[in-house]
């Protein structure tokens, strides 16, 4: 048994309001016309073909603001996930799923890790822009973020919520490449996450790039022990042994020498 990963993004209609001008606009509840709501989601499980992407949108709903079947959706996926992959996903999708889950009165999803490509970026890497853009075009080669030129900008949104088909098919184009994107960028990444140990999921140890082919490379040292150090041998990610071994007698002199007892 290994942890089931869901790949997933979202993607939300505007919030539409009743303005006074371009610039410096505070905008009150009471001039808001329509609240934002789930336009469309893509899922995948991670290691999955592409064959095997999941997608729902809101292009049949009769009510385009009715996203309780889209919610349905990927509720249940969310609720079988061990651990959840998104890009910017722990400030805006979780948030908003969750937001949206609470106010159609659903319960929340059995608990789930989440793994945010962004965050790692941020953490470990001072690159230029930590967007998914920026990120797949530069460490990505099968996929990378598309660009819709064809509905540029905020037309593309614009379009699918007055029903046009043809943005439609765009916006599933869209959504479904994000997460191929993302899948893609997380392995490039996976070498420097600790975030999740994903070996707890299963009766051997798992690197976070999925691999469990670890080799010896040397020994880590803390103040008080020495453990076996292992890399993996498909990314290079390192893990290390809990057992310290020093021997007792190394290890008393080692508290002692720093007033443990």
């Amino acid at each position: 048994m290994s942890a089931k990963i869901l790949v997933f993004d979202l993607e939300t209609a505007p919030i539409l309001a009743n303005v006074w001008g371009l610039w410096d606009q505070n905008i009150s509840l009471d001039m808001i016309k329509q609240d934002w709501h789930l336009l469309s989601w893509s899922a995948k499980w991670l290691g999955a073909s592409e064959s095997k992407i999941m997608y729902m949108d809101q292009r049949k709903a009769k009510d385009i603001t009715d996203d309780s079947k889209l919610l349905k959706g990927i509720w249940n996926l969310l609720d079988e996930a061990d651990v959840v992959l998104t890009q910017n996903g722990k400030k805006f999708d979780q948030k908003k799923l969750f937001a949206r889950f609470v106010l159609n009165g659903m319960r929340p999803p059995s608990g789930f890790k989440h793994i945010d490509t962004c965050e790692i970026a941020r953490r470990h890497f001072g690159f230029t822009s930590n967007k998914l853009e920026y990120l797949t075009d530069k460490l990505c080669t099968k996929y990378k973020k598309l660009k819709h030129s064809e509905f540029a900008g905020f037309d593309l949104w614009k379009e699918c919520m007055a029903g046009n088909l043809k943005a439609w098919k765009v916006m599933e184009k869209y959504n479904k490449s994000d997460v191929m994107s993302l899948e893609e960028l997380y392995t490039k990444l996976a070498p420097w996450d600790t975030s999740v140990n994903l070996s707890i999921y299963s009766e051997e140890n798992i690197c976070s790039c999925g691999s469990s082919d670890f080799v010896k490379n040397g020994y880590s040292y803390t103040s008080v022990g020495k453990y076996q150090r292992f890399s993996c041998a498909d990314c290079g990610s390192e893990v290390r042994n809990r057992e310290n071994l020093f021997s007792k007698n190394k290890k008393q002199s080692l508290r002692v020498g720093t007033g443990r007892k």
